[in-house]
C-alpha cells in the first residue's frame, strides 16, 4: 500500500490509536466514517482517491446523519441511542473546520446578496452559486440557504 498523507491517513492513524486505546465509540465512529470515504472512493465508473476536501464532506454528510438521528432519537423519547448519536457526531466534529456562527453566515449572505445584486427568491440560486464555495463546509446546506433568505428578506 502506497504512503498516504492527508485526512484520511490522519483518520486510519486515529484509528489504530482508539483501537490500542480500546476506546469503543471513537474506534467505531472512525471505522464508520473511512468505509463512507472508502465507499465514496469506489463510487462511479472508476475507483479514485479522494482530496482532503472531498473527504471532509463525506464526514460533514455523516455528522448530519448523526445529527439529525439524535433530533429523531430525543423525538421519540429515547435518550440512550439519542446519546450514542452525540458521542459519535462529538468525534466526527473534530475532524471539522469550526462552523460559522448564524451571524458571520447572515454578513456572508449579505455581502453575496449585495454581490450578485439579486433582490427575491427568485436570485437565491445564483446568490447560493457565489457563497457555497466562500462558506467551505464551515456550514450545512440548509443554514445557508436560511441566511441567504434572510439576507434577501431584509
Amino acid at each position: 500500500m502506497s504512503e498516504q498523507t492527508g485526512l484520511k491517513a490522519t483518520l486510519q492513524q486515529d484509528l489504530t490509536a482508539a483501537m490500542r486505546a480500546q476506546d469503543r465509540v471513537r474506534a467505531g465512529t472512525l471505522r464508520m466514517a473511512l468505509t463512507a470515504v472508502t465507499t465514496e472512493e469506489v463510487a462511479g465508473k472508476e475507483a479514485r482517491q479522494l482530496a482532503d476536501g472531498e473527504v471532509l464532506k463525506v464526514i460533514a454528510k455523516e455528522a448530519k446523519k448523526r445529527r439529525e438521528a439524535s433530533e429523531a432519537y430525543t423525538g421519540a423519547g429515547r435518550p440512550e441511542l439519542a446519546a450514542q448519536e452525540e458521542a459519535e457526531l462529538a468525534v466526527l466534529e473534530a475532524y471539522l473546520p469550526e462552523q460559522l456562527s448564524d451571524a458571520e453566515l447572515v454578513e456572508l449572505a449579505r455581502a453575496a446578496v449585495a454581490e450578485t445584486g439579486a433582490t427575491d427568491l427568485r436570485g437565491m440560486g445564483q446568490v447560493m452559486k457565489v457563497l457555497q464555495p466562500r462558506v467551505g463546509g464551515r456550514a450545512e446546506g440548509g443554514r445557508v440557504a436560511a441566511a441567504v433568505r434572510q439576507a434577501l428578506a431584509g
